[in-house]
């Protein structure tokens, strides 16, 4: 049971479990509350950290500081300068970092199957983007090549499906198969089962492709 990860850094005695195994390990990197969830949020590229901060409701800037100098520390986030006119800095996921996106998507999945329904909880469209990549229906994408753009409630998406593979990035630069505007909750609705496919208004596009997104991002 060997790594070859070898520039991470030990955490301190009193944060380790001090057991030689993988999930442990994972653990005493990733697993301090709010850890996971800076993980998420760099899924779909670089942030600065006032993004993550309003990515993340409810944390605290004390916290988010500390939650990425030990995720930096580990080697799962770097903090990377922009160049002028921007000149600030940004988050993102190392190589390291982004191989743990298959098990951020398990346990996302895992845990839908317990939401129930939303009442006060916070949502955001970037989570609900996430969450199509997490539930994408590869087997059923054999073959099929279209690209979706998705305009939700705080932002739009595009993801792209080629023969088995999905891409989602922020935003829509036209050319899309399919574009289709929903509510958030609408959205949910609709891949959950509960509403019908015509519940999401499709601007442009053929309209005869709804069938098929919902098929391949159905929350099933």
């Amino acid at each position: 049971m060997s790594t070859s990860h070898d520039e991470v850094v030990t955490p301190a005695p009193d944060r380790t479990y001090g057991q030689y195994c993988g999930l442990a390990r994972a653990l005493d990197l990733v697993g301090e509350r709010w850890a996971l969830l800076v993980v998420r949020e760099l899924m779909l590229g670089p942030k600065r950290f006032t993004d993550l901060l309003d990515g993340l409701p409810g944390i605290s800037t004390n916290i988010l500081a500390t939650r990425l100098r030990q995720l930096e520390r580990a080697g799962v986030v770097a903090r990377n300068r922009l160049p002028p006119p921007a000149a600030s800095s940004v988050y993102e996921l190392t190589e390291y970092g982004r191989a743990l996106e298959p098990a951020v998507a398990a346990l996302g999945r895992w845990g839908a199957a317990s939401l129930g329904v939303r009442a006060d909880q916070a949502l955001r469209s970037h989570w609900l983007a996430l969450a199509l990549k997490a539930f994408f229906h590869a087997d059923e994408a054999d073959g099929v090549a279209a690209v979706y753009e998705l305009r939700l409630r705080e932002a739009a998406f595009r993801l792209a499906v080629a023969d088995g593979a999905l891409e989602v990035a922020p935003g829509g630069d036209g050319g899309a198969d399919l574009v289709l505007e929903a509510d958030d909750d609408v959205l949910v609705g609709v891949l959950a089962g509960e509403l019908e496919p015509e519940a999401l208004a499709v601007v442009a596009g053929d309209p005869a492709e709804l069938p098929r997104f919902v098929a391949l991002f159905r929350f099933a």
